[in-house]
Order: structure tokens, then C-alpha cells, then sequence
């Protein structure tokens, strides 16, 4: 690599730099596409553990003078039972309800939820009819989640895959070290929203505040609306019509397709300055933050 002044790399232009800086010499294409399955083997797509439920059989449950650790094991106990719609009555904004569901199932809470609500999750459908606290869906792998109203910060922590859904605004640190799946956003989203973000997309129908795709190595960011900074190696990107027509697709499953189309939508990626960041010597180090 040439070693260059901090002028003369000033002067050069962001793809001029990232090769002056040697940042394109990692060659990550297929590290995670090893097949670990056989999509044949369809017993291999649900725990062994995991219930037989049938979606037409419906529950009531009144979280009234329950705890959280009792309305959990009662989910899990009418699982076992074969119950595949549980409908939560009172849910009255506890903390910590619906985690930790590896198995099929339609789960509606009638009221909104508290912190680390439905987190840890591979597998259910979840519709939250009110509002969620810090944290929703932190680590989900698989199913979806929809919240109807708006949702407190963390929405999405460390995501691997499924869809989060919040029709209203969220807070800040949206997806932060997401990892795959998709979360979409009726509304704003808060201050450093895709901070480390490593795979997956992020759709935002209104406005972002500061620090936006901060530090993200990879994925994809989806503005409807301002953007008021962008974070360390946060880029735009050309919104391509494959971009609109996935786009169009996916806001259009939840009804969310804004009223003026998706032509509007910034497009945001990894600059990639920061994917060979220890090889750099200190001033290199300083020009990129």
C-alpha cells in the first residue's frame, strides 16, 4: 500500500481512498453461504422438541394476576396442548412476555407490552395491538411481529432473519448489530438506527435522526424521509428498480406502501472503509472516523 500524506489523501475521491487505504483486498463472497442444510429433509426445518399445533384451534388467555414467568409457561403449556392461536387479553405493558417461542404459532397480544417483549424467537407470527417498550424482537431468527402502534428503542437488536414490523416510530439504536431479516418502520427512527449493522434490510417510511448506518460493515438502509447524518462508512447508493420492486413488495404484505410510491427512498450501504480497519496504521485510522 503507498504510503500517502493526510493531504494527499484528503484529496482523493471516497473509491480513490478505500484503494490508497488497501481497504478492497478482503475477499468475503460465500464466508456464510455454506449450505448447513438439506432443504429435502423437511423435518430438519422444526425443532425436535416442538409442538403439533393447529392454527384453527384458539385460546383466550387473561394475563390479570399472573406473572410474566406463569402467562410464559401457560403459552407454552397450551403449545403442548396443540393450540396454535393464543390470543393474550390484559397483557397491560409486562416486560419479557412471548420470548423464547421456537415453534409455529399465531400469537395476538390485546394491549401493549414492555421491555424485550417476543425476543429470542424462531418460528411464531405475532401481532401486538398496542404499543412495545426497549428491545422488541431482540434476536429473533425467524416468523414475524407486527406492532401496531410505536416501539421504544433497540427495535431489533442483533436480528438473524423474520420480519419486524412497527407501523408507528421507533426510538433510537433501530437494528443495531443486525445480522439478517428484515425490520420495517411506518414512521422515524431515532439517533444511530443500523449502528454495526452486519447483514439484512432496514426499510424506514419517515425521517432518521443522527449517526444513521453507523459503522455498518453490510446490509441495507431504506430512507423514506430525512436523514439528518449520516454515520462513519454510511454511503448512499443508487435506489435501482430492483431495489423499488422489492421494496413495493414488502411494505405492500403489511399494507405500508406510502402514499407517494417508494421512487423517493434513499438508499444507503456500507462504505467498506472500515473492513481492513485493523490493518491500518493510526493516522489512516483517523481520516475514516
Amino acid at each position: 500500500m503507498a504510503h500517502l500524506s493526510d493531504s494527499e489523501l484528503r484529496e482523493l475521491t471516497q473509491e480513490e481512498r478505500v484503494k490508497a487505504l488497501g481497504m478492497t483486498t478482503e475477499q468475503l463472497t460465500g464466508r456464510s453461504m455454506a449450505i448447513e442444510f438439506d432443504p429435502d429433509e423437511e423435518s430438519r426445518f422444526v425443532y425436535p422438541w416442538a409442538s403439533d399445533v393447529d392454527y384453527n384451534k384458539r385460546i383466550e388467555l387473561d394475563a390479570d394476576g399472573r406473572t410474566t414467568t406463569e402467562i410464559n409457561a401457560r403459552i407454552r403449556n397450551l403449545m403442548a396442548e396443540g393450540y396454535g392461536s393464543i390470543v393474550v387479553k390484559n397483557p397491560r405493558g409486562m416486560h419479557g412476555l412471548g420470548v423464547g417461542i421456537l415453534n409455529r404459532l399465531n400469537l395476538i397480544f390485546e394491549g401493549s407490552l414492555g421491555y424485550f417483549a417476543v425476543g429470542l424467537n424462531d418460528g411464531p407470527n405475532v401481532r401486538i395491538n398496542g404499543r412495545v417498550g426497549w428491545s422488541c424482537g431482540e434476536n429473533m431468527m425467524s416468523g414475524s411481529i407486527i406492532v401496531e402502534k410505536n416501539a421504544g428503542s433497540t427495535f431489533g437488536a442483533a436480528i438473524r432473519g423474520g420480519d419486524l414490523v412497527c407501523k408507528g416510530s421507533v426510538g433510537s439504536r433501530t437494528g443495531i448489530d443486525m445480522k439478517g431479516g428484515t425490520i420495517i418502520v411506518g414512521g422515524d427512527t431515532g439517533a444511530l438506527s443500523g449502528f454495526m449493522m452486519q447483514r439484512g434490510r432496514m426499510i424506514v417510511c419517515g425521517n432518521a435522526g443522527k449517526n444513521l448506518g453507523d459503522s455498518m460493515y453490510d446490509g441495507t438502509i431504506y430512507i423514506g424521509g430525512d436523514i439528518q447524518s449520516f454515520g462513519v462508512d454510511a454511503v448512499p447508493a443508487e435506489l435501482t428498480d430492483l431495489d423499488k420492486n422489492w421494496l413495493h413488495r414488502k411494505l405492500n404484505l403489511y399494507g405500508m406502501v406510502p402514499v407517494q410510491g417508494i421512487d423517493h427512498f434513499t438508499k444507503i450501504v456500507a462504505g467498506k472503509q472500515l473492513w481492513n480497519y485493523d490493518n491500518l496504521e493510526p493516522n489512516e485510522k483517523k481520516l475514516i472516523l
